[in-house]
């Protein structure tokens, strides 16, 4: 039997958690930042806008290890405006967001203000003017991974998310591994 190849990757903005497409349309997918080997797979996604940290692995069991509830995950975002402290307390306690149409309530989660702010490089696309205000940054760890759920959080207590990074996973933080760059790992560190 085969042994299973694991690999940390720093996703890029406008690239998809995918390694394959079904359509005729031109997308980027995870497959074009390295030679990954058959039936390699993403370990949860993160959204085409979304930078960051994604564990990618060709064992299964893995993947349902890093996707456990008690496997923290660490997001920056970059909001619109000043976030204040009442604002990352709501989101501490858990908010009320949409899932599929429905109300859903997130689990208490770790949220705290970034200051200062954390040094990324410039985004390929520009989020906005510097006219439209000021931003601010947030860090929110969660234990479960809804779709869009930090986006839809900071969004609910009235500071829409304009850049979101993946910053850890457990134990594994990103790092300076630059956008785009993969790095081959014995495993993840998750027992």
């Amino acid at each position: 039997m085969p042994k299973h190849r694991h690999f940390i990757i720093h996703k890029p903005y406008g690239f998809l958690s995918q390694f394959k497409w079904v359509t005729n349309k031109k997308k980027q997918l995870l497959g074009e930042l390295h030679d990954f080997p058959e039936n390699t797979m993403a370990i949860g996604r993160l959204d085409k806008t979304t930078e960051g940290l994604l564990f990618l692995t060709t064992d299964g069991k893995m993947s349902e290890k890093v996707r456990a509830k008690h496997i923290e995950k660490e997001y920056y975002a970059q909001v619109d405006g000043i976030i204040d402290a009442t604002a990352v307390e709501k989101m501490k306690s858990g908010v009320t967001i949409r899932i599929e149409g429905k109300d859903y309530l997130t689990r208490p989660c770790k949220a705290r203000l970034l200051v200062p702010p954390p040094e990324f490089p410039e985004r390929i696309v520009k989020i906005r003017g510097d006219w439209h205000g000021p931003t601010s940054w947030v860090s929110i760890t969660l234990t479960e991974g809804k779709f869009k759920q930090v986006r839809k959080m900071t969004a609910v207590v009235g500071f829409p998310t304009l850049r979101l990074f993946r910053v850890r996973i457990h134990n594994t933080w990103l790092g300076d591994l630059a956008a785009g760059g993969v790095v081959e790992v014995d495993d993840f560190g998750i027992g």
